[in-house]
């Protein structure tokens, strides 16, 4: 009798390993991870595009108020501002108080309060003027981001006369609003934004002259 030969098969696998669901598991949260630092990193990159373009706006409606403002000087040959646009309780709610805990905005702005007074409807002296927009314009910088400050100083050349800002001054508007260096995202600090050391601002600045 012949002996049977027995056959040999080779059986294939089927299907994914453990390995191989472990090192696309890997792939894959590597891949995630770096989704997720570009997401952080732009998040910070659209919020100062965004206190940016509402500074430029609010810069440039502080220069459009005070030469509404402006009159001719007593003094010198040029206009002249109140005094009071110059002072630096006009700007950023000083004085102010709010008992909610929201920000800035929704604490002053959605309403007009009480101390501020009404220019609206009502005539405004010079001084009542200079305190209405020094609110309305503060509310103007914070509507985008709740942190933006707002100044406006005065480069006064005439020490002698009553004016803060005598005529032919330079007028400095100054918005700023802080920031942090994370990441990608890496800030250069203008000095002009931070006169004092360890502080970190951005800021958007314009010169004018009434």
């Amino acid at each position: 009798m012949k002996q049977k030969q027995q056959s040999t098969k080779c059986v294939t696998q089927r299907g994914a390993g453990l390995v191989e669901i472990l090192v696309t598991l890997f792939i894959l949260a590597v891949g995630l991870l770096g989704v997720a630092a570009l997401q952080f990193t732009g998040s910070f990159a659209n919020r100062d595009a965004i206190s940016r373009t509402q500074s430029e706006f609010v810069a440039a409606e502080v220069a459009e108020r005070l030469r509404i403002a402006a009159r001719p000087a007593t003094a010198g040959d040029g206009m002249v501002v109140n005094n009071r646009y110059f002072n630096v309780e006009n700007y950023n709610f000083s004085g102010l108080t709010c008992s909610s805990g929201e920000n800035a905005y929704r604490c002053f702005c959605l309403s007009r309060p009480a101390a501020i007074p009404n220019c609206e409807t009502a005539a405004c002296n010079e001084e009542n003027m200079a305190k209405y927009d020094g609110w309305a314009l503060s509310c103007a910088a914070v509507q985008t981001n709740p942190h933006t400050q707002l100044f406006v100083a005065c480069t006064d050349n005439d020490n002698t006369d009553i004016y803060n800002c005598s005529a032919g001054s330079r007028v400095e508007v100054l918005l700023r609003w802080p920031v942090s260096s994370s990441g990608n995202q890496i800030y250069a600090l203008n000095t002009r934004c931070n006169p004092l050391k360890g502080e970190s601002y951005a800021c958007v600045f314009k010169d004018i002259t009434l």
